[in-house]
């Protein structure tokens, strides 16, 4: 609700008058716990963390802009999920990331097995440089849309089916073969979808490292993009904020409502960690 939707739902409550600008000066009062979850400790170790930005219109210097409110989730080694934090406005580099991975660390978190993200611009020399034992995944949802923006729409269905038959082979060899059937196939039409699977072919294939459990919960970033959708259900009717800290306060807010509901482990759990505990024995964090 905006300030004004508020004043007048005390109005209508209570018969009380109040100004939009005394529920802004109420609202504002949240801010300290925002900034202490924002920067409270987390766990020694997520097997797996996800990135992923959400877009929102803010006022900045008299004028709405559009910023990112890029969203970092983890899962832990009990298979929970968790919102690690949000931060918002930076345009991505790899200088952000490298200040973002950095606060992750500074907060707790000297392990990360795996990343999965959609791309994000300068993600990989910030991952190498903080967390260089960790691998990166794409997301190969968001690559095969990427990938095939500009591909006709008689040939969008065909070459969405041979893609498939890419990332769902059993081992990266059969993976590799059916690439280049695609690429024989394909090149001379649309070269420049093949590049971009080719050239980005080392952070596409990290999940065939994984067994088939690992494998449904890093090949997409599914699980982040669910949250987002939560959040933009939940600000739909607030379709711009007059500020950043009015930003953090609303997602805030919506994730403590979120987290609430979030009881279930990750599917066939146990199964998953006792393949993690071996693959990354030597991974002990003391």
């Amino acid at each position: 609700m905006s300030q004004r939707d508020i004043a007048e739902q005390i109005k209508s409550l209570y018969d009380v008058d109040i100004s939009p600008e005394l529920v802004t000066k109420i609202s504002e009062k949240i801010m300290p716990e925002v900034t202490a979850w924002q920067n409270r400790p987390l766990e020694p170790v997520y097997p797996f963390i996800f990135m992923d930005a959400i877009h929102y219109k803010v006022k900045e210097d008299h004028r709405y802009v559009t910023k990112a409110a890029y969203v970092v989730l983890g899962i832990t080694m009990d298979g929970q999920k968790d919102i690690l934090g949000v931060w918002i406005g930076e345009h991505e580099s790899s200088k952000f990331w490298l200040n973002v991975l950095n606060d992750l660390k500074s907060r707790g978190v000297l392990d990360v097995y795996l990343f999965c993200t959609d791309g994000l611009c300068g993600m990989p020399q910030a991952i190498e440089a903080v967390y260089p034992k960790a691998r990166l995944q794409r997301c190969i949802v968001h690559q095969i849309r990427s990938s095939t923006k500009y591909v006709s729409y008689k040939d969008i269905r065909q070459v969405v089916a041979d893609l498939k038959k890419i990332y769902t082979a059993v081992t990266e060899d059969e993976a590799i073969q059916q690439l280049k059937n695609f690429a024989e196939k394909w090149c001379s039409q649309y070269p420049s979808c093949v590049k971009s699977w080719e050239e980005n072919w080392d952070v596409l294939s990290t999940f065939f490292e994984y067994p088939m459990e690992i494998r449904k919960i890093i090949y997409t970033t599914n699980i982040i993009e669910g949250l987002n959708r939560q959040f933009r259900q939940m600000t739909k009717n607030k379709p711009s904020f007059t500020n950043d800290d009015s930003l953090r306060r609303m997602l805030y807010l919506a994730s403590q409502r979120i987290v609430k509901h979030w009881h279930a482990r990750c599917q066939n759990w146990d199964l998953i960690l006792s393949q993690l505990e071996i693959m990354f024995a030597d991974r002990s964090v003391t």
